[in-house]
């Protein structure tokens, strides 16, 4: 069985609806298994086949605790080379926090982005969280036919 680690970062909880979304969306598609959290040691990652990062932008930025978690990931030589990620994240003006992560993930962690980043403008409305939904079963598909 796939399994895939949907981690977010929520401080206004508008993320965090999109990664539960996203989650509902991904658990519809059989062969796969869901864990969605808020916290995660950099070493769990290596067990995943697919990992969804749920990153806000705060100041045209990625907040400091993913900061933090990429640094880990780093300095630790978690190995990801070669695992399917996708990026998602709530926002007021910019977005970019999703991009750099997706960058990151690509470059220096040697991941598959397998779809461009989900942005949400502030908080989601039904439209959004259905989108959250699609997204995640889409990518559920993906993982669970390697």
């Amino acid at each position: 069985m796939a399994k895939i680690l949907i981690f977010y970062y929520s401080k206004t909880g508008n993320t965090e609806m999109m990664a539960k979304a996203i989650a509902q969306g991904a658990r519809k598609v059989q062969g796969v298994e869901v864990r969605l959290t808020e916290n995660v040691e950099p070493h769990d990652l290596a067990e995943f086949d697919a990992i969804i990062f749920g990153i806000p932008t705060y100041y045209n930025d990625m907040p400091p605790k993913v900061k933090k978690l990429f640094e880990k990931i780093e300095e630790n030589k978690i190995d990801l080379k070669g695992k399917i990620g996708a990026v998602f994240g709530s926002h007021g003006w910019s977005g970019e926090a999703p991009r750099i992560a997706a960058k990151i993930m690509k470059e220096n962690f040697g991941m598959e982005i397998a779809a461009s980043p989900l942005l949400i403008e502030y908080t989601p409305d039904s439209k959004g969280l259905e989108r959250c939904k699609d997204f995640g079963r889409k990518l559920a598909e993906l993982v669970a036919r390697q």
